[in-house]
């Protein structure tokens, strides 16, 4: 059915849809200038990150660090630690595969096939990345000498993997939630907590001693970047029509 044959209600409804939509769309210029402005922060994030990685491969650890770590730990508070553990809880398994697949599950089951998908996979993605680059840079984890460690690991300390498996599930589920949802009460809970479990998931790899301030530096870093890899590619599925 063409424009011209479909009911006037219709027809209008699409009329209005379209003039709001062109009303709150900015003009193509400054649409322009906010990609390049996008695009040059990714380039500086991956171009600070391939410095604190050379840096990182050669120094255990930098004097701020240090300093960083003994001023969190200082914080002698029983709420504030707690907090601190059960944000870190969340990235270890198994309870990090039923914090990746719960989210994945719902949108399947509410029928967002490629997002379900896309959650799993721009996870498992950042996290391959972060393994490979462990591997290279193979820095050692803090030491139980400089600073308390409340869990001794085996694996490499640069980049955080916690920090970029929390940038890239919720940090891909706070876009989604931001791009799918409704303006409404739930829409803004979800992402002020997507948000807050990116940024404190940091944090409390610093507090507990299980990462530096340049490894969780380093995963904000590679992983931002990551992130818009995987919305680019969602964005790219949805437009052939892969939902």
């Amino acid at each position: 059915m063409t424009d011209s044959n479909r009911p006037k209600p219709v027809s209008d409804l699409q009329q209005a849809a379209q003039s709001t939509a062109q009303a709150n769309t900015a003009p193509p210029p400054v649409r322009h200038r906010r990609t390049i402005i996008f695009q040059a922060a990714l380039i500086a994030s991956l171009g600070l990150f391939g410095a604190l990685a050379v840096l990182a491969s050669g120094a255990a650890y930098f004097p701020i660090d240090l300093t960083i770590t003994q001023a969190l730990q200082g914080l002698r508070s029983p709420v504030f630690h707690a907090l601190m553990v059960a944000v870190s809880w969340l990235g270890y398994m198994p309870q990090a595969a039923f914090t990746l697949l719960l989210p994945a599950a719902v949108a399947w089951w509410l029928g967002y096939r490629w997002e379900a998908k896309m959650i799993v996979l721009s996870t498992a993605a950042v996290v391959l990345v972060n393994v490979i680059v462990k591997t290279l840079v193979n820095r050692p984890r803090p030491a139980s000498t400089l600073v308390e460690v409340y869990t001794t690991l085996s694996t490499h300390s640069f980049p955080s993997g916690h920090v970029m498996f929390a940038v890239g599930l919720f940090g891909f589920l706070l876009f989604l939630a931001f791009t799918l949802m409704r303006p409404s009460w739930l829409r803004v809970t979800l992402i002020v907590l997507f948000a807050m479990l990116i940024a404190l998931t940091g944090l409390s790899r610093i507090y507990l001693g299980e990462h530096w301030a340049s490894d969780v530096l380093g995963a904000y870093l590679l992983g931002m970047p990551g992130l818009a890899a995987a919305v680019a590619v969602y964005q790219a599925g949805k437009r052939r029509g892969a939902a």
